[in-house]
């Protein structure tokens, strides 16, 4: 078989179960792959030995005809943002230069357990903070895609940019992210490919460097539904080290996938339609609910009354989450630590390595998470942004009562732009990038994105479903109708 990394998780599982490659061909391909993608700087640490280990590992373990999980033998690349056992593993940041792991996180862990090959580790924005990963410490990620003729090198979004970047290369077969306010939705909007952020709860969180605790959720990057319903199933389950990890059986997440949404409710919320909101955006809307009504859904208008609240009060909690969840590097146990001069102390040892360690974004949002917390502010801000949450959480519930069964929405307010483009602008021109996304993230529901069509350009765009809370099966049910109906199959030319 030719150019076996361009096959999704699915194409290649049957492969290998029919004999047709081998796990050590698939990763071999691969790592080639990513050795000429250089431009694209999405794999920041690699990891051949390991990858070929393991995929020696898989092809014994399906040779000798073991109930091997579908994952088995499949080559992935990792976020840098999960800690990977004696694997760099710095969160896209100069604070954690250095630091090895002694454990592995609880997702790679599972993963591995079901026999995935780890490729390396992905770029990513720094400690996940960012919509274009233009804030890590490796430097951007670059969009495979290009706007026509214009060879301008654009944002493949972020957080989980080089995931993106990776998969819609065909770089790897699929990609581990994580999703705070949008970081696996958005980016896979922006590179024509599949992301699904789980329910709160329902992938472990235990080794996975923390942003916002409350928001942050694992989730899979993949080149199509199916193969996201395959990888999501090996990443979930019950955790007894996250404290927030449900103790629900995991279902077979791919053979839910009917595609048959006939008789389904699909909601469309009024306050999704922004004001200037772009022509093109508009049209895929409409579009996406053009297609879900021929695939035999019932289209109904809804209301979620505090949408236009959601920014404002991510943009509260997430950094004074950040700001708890950061101050434990400080430059004494492990990671970067500054060159005292003589007569320092602690204090100038901490400032110090801090001013070094973090880079302008991080230090932004964990300032304003300060500030949230402290004491003249706390029930000005962070309190009234926590009830602002908990209506946000109400609308979803009051929708989802009158037996709505997921929501459609447009994934970003608008296709990839390019690098630079935003950086230099108000910063909250970048975070209106999340418009669409962090209602999801406030309320732990599960989201699905899913490219179904291109702007002018010939810039991939995606539509969002909105599922309720522990149905991801049924989501990927409805987002499978949706990909099938829009028949998606654009890819990058390669310039790389």
């Amino acid at each position: 078989m030719s150019e076996l990394n361009k096959l999704g998780l699915a194409q290649a599982r049957d492969a290998l179960r029919a004999g047709e490659t081998t796990s050590k061909e698939l990763t071999e391909a691969c790592l080639k792959a990513i050795e000429g993608a250089g431009a694209l700087n999405a794999f920041v640490h690699h990891t051949p030995d390991i990858a070929l280990a393991q995929a020696e590992a898989a092809d014994a373990r399906l040779k000798n005809g073991e109930e091997a999980p579908a994952m088995c033998g499949l080559p992935v690349g990792i976020k840098d943002l999960f800690c990977t056992r004696g694997v760099p593993s710095q969160a896209g940041s100069r604070i954690l230069e250095g630091f090895l792991p002694e454990y592995e996180s609880t997702v790679s862990q599972n993963l591995f357990d079901a026999g995935a090959v780890m490729l390396g580790k992905l770029n990513m924005d720094e400690f996940a903070m960012g919509s274009s990963n233009e804030t890590s410490v490796y430097g951007n990620a670059v969009n495979p895609w290009r706007r026509g003729n214009d060879d301008s090198a654009l944002t493949p979004g972020g957080s989980s940019g080089g995931s993106a970047a990776a998969v819609a290369a065909d770089l790897c077969l699929a990609a581990t992210g994580t999703d705070t306010g949008g970081s696996i939705r958005q980016p896979a909007a922006f590179t024509g490919t599949v992301g699904i952020k789980p329910t709160y709860g329902r992938c472990s969180r235990w080794g996975i460097v923390a942003f916002a605790s409350s928001l942050d959720q694992a989730g899979p990057m993949t080149k199509s539904v199916r193969d996201a319903a395959i990888m999501l199933e090996a990443m979930c389950g019950h955790d007894p080290k996250d404290s927030t990890s449900a103790d629900l059986p995991v279902p077979d997440f791919e053979a839910a996938l009917s595609g048959d949404i006939r008789g389904k409710k699909i909601g469309i919320p009024k306050e999704y339609r922004m004001e200037g909101m772009p022509e093109e955006i508009e049209t895929l809307w409409s579009d996406g609910i053009a297609m879900m009504k021929d695939a035999g859904a019932e289209i109904v208008d809804i209301s979620l009354p505090h949408t236009k609240y959601a920014l404002p009060a991510y943009y509260v909690i997430a950094p004074a989450e950040a700001s708890s969840n950061l101050a434990r590097y400080d430059g004494v146990r492990y990671g970067h630590r500054a060159k005292l001069d003589q007569g320092d102390g602690i204090t100038e040892m901490y400032e110090k390595t801090r001013a070094e360690g973090f880079g302008h974004e991080v230090q932004r949002r964990v300032m304003i998470g300060t500030y949230v917390l402290s004491a003249g502010f706390y029930d000005a801000y962070y309190n009234r942004a926590r009830k602002v949450r908990a209506l946000i959480k109400k609308d979803f519930e009051d929708v989802f009562a009158q037996g709505i069964d997921s929501i459609l929405t447009p994934a970003t307010p608008s296709a990839a732009f390019g690098l630079g483009e935003m950086t230099d602008a108000d910063p909250v021109q970048m975070y209106l990038n999340d418009v669409f996304t962090v209602t999801v993230n406030l309320a732990g529901l599960p989201g699905i994105a899913v490219p179904t069509g291109q702007d002018r350009r010939g810039l991939p765009l995606g539509l969002q479903l909105i599922g309720r809370p522990w149905e991801e099966a049924e989501l990927l049910s409805s987002a499978y109708a949706l990909e099938k109906s829009a028949g998606f199959v654009a890819k990058p030319e390669k310039w790389w």
